[in-house]
């Protein structure tokens, strides 16, 4: 029995059921993938659910707004995901009528869809023969064939999509790819894996040389950015202001305003900034509290955060709006400001 052939064995006895996994539809598979990626399949489960409740077909993901996509995305992380499948559902209401294209180059082509992306959904949703490479089947493969090419390097990727479409058997290609993927997601993982019950284990060249923790090979490490936030949560009386974001990583979410740092400040520097000065020109000003500092660690950056309590004269600010406290709840806003305000009981 050769390598995919013994994949396919123990998908058959050991595989998960999971909801996207009965059903061929297109639009289900496309919002999984996107929904697990960076995100394990306990946190992503529940994500789903909610998302083919509120949206059953992708014209009812098109018609949403963004906010509603981004509240149902809140706490996933990564929200340009989000932004980029509701763009997508535009896109294929609009070109193609609501169907979701069958052709893999078309399927490439869509916005915030990748070569692994693409690949799944060609394969789990129409049994088209192209390979799928996640980290999962990048581990097992580095790990089986002993490869020391950096899996993060153009030559790596290459490498490793050439030899998946080399390994799979494309008569069967929708189990072969999910076969692959589970077994890397739960035998060969990470961290510790259960060598003694793997059928791979013969022919193994990172267990037969004892080197399983130095697969898969990766470049040099990036250097993690340091970032210091201070949140103004402005309120007056029984009204708050919050501001949406137009750039970075939580475009299209509400935050309240925000002083930025590259190094940390004093509470008497922050307040006599300029970009205090800008916010508090005039009126009454009162700071009720601060927050102790928050450690946020995202992949390439590390947020310290604090939360000024702040009873003022609510200011005219670019992109703000000033809304009554108890609607808060109704805004998409960070998982950093979610987990805060959930603590401090404010929502």
């Amino acid at each position: 029995m050769n390598f995919s052939q013994q994949i396919l064995e123990w998908y058959g006895k050991n595989k998960r059921s999971l909801p996207w996994r009965k059903s061929k539809n297109p639009y289900k598979i496309w919002l999984s993938e996107i929904i697990l990626q960076q995100t394990k399949v306990a946190q992503g489960l529940p994500f789903y659910n909610k998302f083919i409740l509120a949206f059953p077909t992708i014209k009812h993901l098109a018609n949403a707004t963004e906010n509603e996509v981004l509240n149902l995305w809140q706490g996933l992380g990564y929200y340009s995901r989000a932004r980029n499948m509701h763009f997508t559902a535009k896109e294929i209401a609009e070109k193609y009528n609501g169907i979701f294209p069958n052709d893999y180059e078309i399927i490439l082509k869509l916005k915030g869809i990748g070569t692994y992306t693409a690949a799944a959904i060609s394969s789990f949703a129409f049994n088209l023969p192209f390979a799928v490479v996640d980290g999962n089947v990048i581990r097992l493969l580095s790990r089986y064939f002993g490869i020391s090419t950096a899996f993060d390097s153009s030559k790596g990727k290459k490498e490793f999509q050439l030899l998946a479409q080399k390994l799979l058997i494309v008569e069967t290609a929708a189990e072969n790819n999910q076969a692959i993927m589970e077994f890397g997601a739960l035998q060969c993982i990470p961290k510790s894996p259960n060598c003694s019950i793997c059928p791979l284990q013969n022919s193994c060249f990172a267990f037969n040389h004892n080197l399983l923790a130095d697969f898969p090979k990766k470049k040099k490490k990036i250097k993690i950015r340091k970032r210091y936030f201070e949140f103004l949560i402005i309120s007056e009386n029984e009204k708050i202001l919050i501001q949406k974001r137009e750039t970075g990583i939580w475009k299209g979410l509400y935050q309240f305003p925000l002083i930025e740092n590259e190094e940390e400040k004093s509470e008497t520097e922050i307040c006599n900034s300029k970009d205090w000065e800008n916010l508090f020109k005039e009126g009454y000003l009162n700071i009720i509290n601060i927050s102790p500092r928050i450690k946020h660690q995202l992949t390439h950056q590390t947020i310290f955060a604090q939360f000024w309590h702040i009873d003022a004269k609510i200011p005219t600010i670019k992109n703000t709006i000033s809304i009554q406290k108890k609607d808060l709840k109704n805004y998409p806003i960070p998982k950093l400001l979610e987990k805060y305000l959930e603590k401090i009981g404010m929502i």
